[in-house]
């Protein structure tokens, strides 16, 4: 029985962990801010792209940037990354 329990424990803390280590920059939610269309293909102007920057909290922002930071990470977001980075927004 507590064998069974363990396991039980441990299947649901990892299906619960695994939400935790979701991509930010692959989140659709997370993204759609910064584009013109649903399809997410047009990046916002500048302009509206730094207004948007703005709205998500400190540490999604952190959690983005720290993506971008990373070349593996960042490459299929590399127009993302790029207009973050002209906008002076990189470490």
């Amino acid at each position: 029985m507590n064998l069974k329990a363990i396991c039980l424990g441990a299947f649901a803390l990892s299906v619960l962990g695994s939400v935790a280590f979701a991509d930010a920059l692959d989140e659709p939610s997370t993204m759609q801010p910064f584009f013109t269309d649903s399809g997410m293909k047009t990046m916002k102007s500048s302009a509206d792209f730094e207004t948007a920057w703005k709205a998500p909290p400190k540490s999604m922002q952190g959690a983005m940037m720290k993506e971008c930071n990373d070349a593996a990470m960042s490459k299929p977001h590399a127009q993302f990354c790029a207009q973050l980075f002209a906008l002076g927004h990189h470490s």
